[in-house]
């Protein structure tokens, strides 16, 4: 089967860092490669670095008046630019001028996000479409390719959790988290990761654009299910922390009667959901102002069945 049968070859690729000013591994590469643009180079396609959030970054802050990566909805890339508009839904509509229109035949091919968590869960690809052959196509190539080290992928694939991301200016957005590394500092190992992750992404589109065939594949993902807050009082104030049976665990199995939470007066707060779930951002550090301990996934299979990448031909399973 050839990938690129009845699919144009993807000629415009962006790579975002510094959308959250203050997660730096991917601040850095994109500042790397800014300057150092062969790394990234590949044959026949644009691959534009760009720092999304430069007033964020230069402060070395999540954000300035709020989360980028929220506003690229409708409502706020429609919004009329006046004095008081948040720095960030300005900065969203530029970078839709620049990378889009979201949704129109101009819009940049692919656009990867890179982010950072504090959040234990190693290299983690975030898809949006458990019907893009192309993306669960590359995330198969990019888990092989970076065998032994692990890298989950999490399926953003519920109308109400989906958020509107800067990535998804793109036809095919592609989040990179890769953590655990604390917001405002860098590490080695996970910026490494993270680098590998982008050369077999970009590797793989030059491959889609060569005409290369890849037979069709099945890839495991995590799909999310819910938001699971923290226990807190009237005041709305935190009243329990995760359970040091759950921290560090994203990924792995949390079934009924598991440790959830543990409050300050020694009381262990239990799981008492009817199935098995699978935590992740974990604790994560950016989500404490969203009132959000952690995300509920289940395991999926994403499907890519048929020949042609053209059509929407995949299908998602429970696991």
């Amino acid at each position: 089967m050839a990938v690129s049968s009845g699919t144009d070859p993807v000629r415009r690729v962006a790579i975002f860092g510094g959308t959250h000013g203050n997660e730096l591994s991917g601040v850095v590469l994109v500042k790397h490669w800014l300057k150092h643009g062969e790394e990234i180079t590949r044959p026949g396609m644009e691959v534009r670095p760009f720092i999304t959030n430069p007033r964020a970054v230069e402060k070395c802050i999540r954000y300035v008046d709020t989360d980028l990566n929220r506003v690229f909805d409708s409502e706020n890339l429609r919004k009329e630019k006046t004095t008081n508009l948040p720095y960030e839904v300005k900065t969203a509509q530029d970078i839709n001028c620049i990378f889009g229109p979201k949704g129109s035949d101009d819009a940049y091919d692919v656009i990867f996000d890179l982010h950072n968590t504090t959040s234990h869960m190693g290299a983690t690809l975030i898809l949006e479409d458990s019907r893009d052959d192309f993306t669960i196509q590359m995330c198969h190539y990019i888990q092989i390719s970076l065998t032994p080290v692990p890298c989950s992928v999490l399926l953003i694939d519920h109308p109400s959790m989906k958020y509107a991301a800067s990535r998804s200016v793109a036809k095919h957005p592609v989040g990179v988290e890769v953590g655990p590394q604390p917001h405002g500092i860098l590490r080695a190992d996970i910026l490494e990761q993270m680098r590998m992750v982008m050369k077999y992404a970009l590797d793989f589109v030059q491959h889609f654009n060569e005409g290369r065939e890849f037979p069709p594949c099945s890839i495991e993902v995590y799909k999310v299910m819910e938001k699971v807050d923290y226990p807190r009082n009237e005041n709305g104030d935190i009243t329990a922390i995760i359970h040091e049976n759950l921290q560090d665990r994203d990924w792995q199995e949390l079934n009924p009667g598991d440790p959830m939470f543990f409050t300050l007066a020694g009381k262990t707060i239990a799981y008492e959901g009817d199935c098995t779930v699978y935590p992740t951002f974990v604790n994560e550090a950016a989500y404490y102002e969203k009132k959000q301990a952690f995300t509920k996934t289940q395991k999926a299979k994403c499907q890519h069945l048929k020949e042609s990448l053209g059509r929407k031909t995949s299908l998602l399973s429970s696991a």
